[in-house]
């Protein structure tokens, strides 16, 4: 078994490799993000509205609300689903390990890892195979976790969409909150699971490294979509199903009761959503009279985490990791939920 990368190809192909990486990388997120996301913020500062909650309203738990879901959730997420594990594949087969050591090893790999997310603006589950690249590739772990929950945490455009759909104030405490938990839960990775070279799972064969590059990377995005999506569109269809009771039909009186918001804040912390979903779910729940507690409790949970990612990066990392992290994006919706009527967030 050989890691095909650097060594095992000329350098002209090395060269395209990264470029085609490059190519992968930059025109995704072109497509997929940047393009939509600008009209999107268009709309959002003439309207105040990016669209309807994909949660419904008044929805009855069973199979026909978990079909409903997940089709209105794959419609939302199918082309950002593609590119991640394109991408992820290509972190493994593309770019060269030792560029990986350099930009996400050591101690301000956290940061840099935070970085990169930043443009990419991924949902919680589409960060997913490409930090489980990234971990596979022999990344610091906390520098993957980084990634992976800045993504849906800090992602700009959803930044400019609380603001101009919520208000700024909302915006800020989402990125504040946002900032101190990505620093938290790679901080607790790195302690977690210490630097050590893992051999990816996916790591090419000697009879494939002869078939080239493209192959390589081919190869590697169809055992990553075998590993990773199966159980994941299991898990959306089944809290699809069961979303009515996660999230109670609200009246003004249950919106400011003081057992909701951690209610909400750990079915924020299961459920899942398209990138910026937590935007207009928010909205109509205020319209519906959902008190500013758990109005924050969601902003930071629903994005954060949910149990589709947790279960994809633990193809990649320990359990006992995952369960903190979620335990902890648990404890910062509550944290959330507390800070909101203090600051008079409304």
């Amino acid at each position: 078994m050989i890691d095909m990368r650097i060594g095992e190809v000329s350098r002209s192909k090395y060269a395209a490799s990264v470029l085609g990486f490059a190519f992968i990388l930059i025109g995704g997120l072109f497509v997929v993000k940047w393009h939509p996301y600008a009209d999107r913020a268009m709309v959002a500062a003439a309207t105040h509205n990016i669209g309807p909650s994909i949660l419904g309203h008044e929805v009855a738990a069973g199979w026909q609300a978990g079909a409903a879901y997940s089709a209105a959730y794959v419609k939302a997420i199918w082309k950002a689903l593609v590119l991640a594990i394109a991408v992820g594949a290509g972190v493994q087969v593309l770019i060269p390990r030792r560029w990986i050591g350099a930009l996400f090893t050591g101690r301000s790999s956290g940061a840099r890892a935070t970085m990169a997310a930043l443009p990419s603006m991924m949902c919680t589950c589409c960060a997913a195979p490409i930090a489980v690249g990234l971990i596979e590739s022999e990344a610091d772990a906390s520098a993957a976790i980084a990634y992976w929950l800045a993504n849906p945490l800090l992602n700009p455009a959803t930044l400019v969409f609380i603001g101009f759909v919520l208000g700024w104030d909302w915006a800020a405490l989402r990125l504040v909150l946002g900032a101190i938990m990505v620093f938290a839960m790679s901080r607790l990775a790195g302690r977690m699971l210490p630097n050590r070279v893992r051999l990816a799972p996916g790591t090419i064969m000697q009879d494939d490294a002869r078939r080239g590059l493209l192959y390589g990377w081919l190869l590697t995005c169809w055992r990553l979509a075998v590993r990773l999506v199966p159980e994941y569109l299991v898990l959306v269809f089944l809290l699809g199903a069961t979303r009515a009771w996660l999230f109670p039909v609200l009246t003004p009186s249950l919106g400011h009761a003081p057992w909701l918001p951690p209610l909400l804040a750990a079915a924020g912390t299961l459920f899942v959503i398209p990138t910026a979903g937590e935007v207009p779910i928010v909205q109509t729940l205020q319209h519906l009279g959902l008190g500013p507690a758990g109005a924050a409790a969601l902003l930071v949970t629903l994005p954060a985490v949910s149990l589709p990612s947790l279960a994809m990066l633990g193809r990649a990392a320990p359990l006992r990791l995952l369960v903190l992290i979620a335990f902890g994006t648990f404890g910062f919706g509550l944290i959330a939920a507390c800070a909101a009527p203090l600051l008079g967030l409304a």
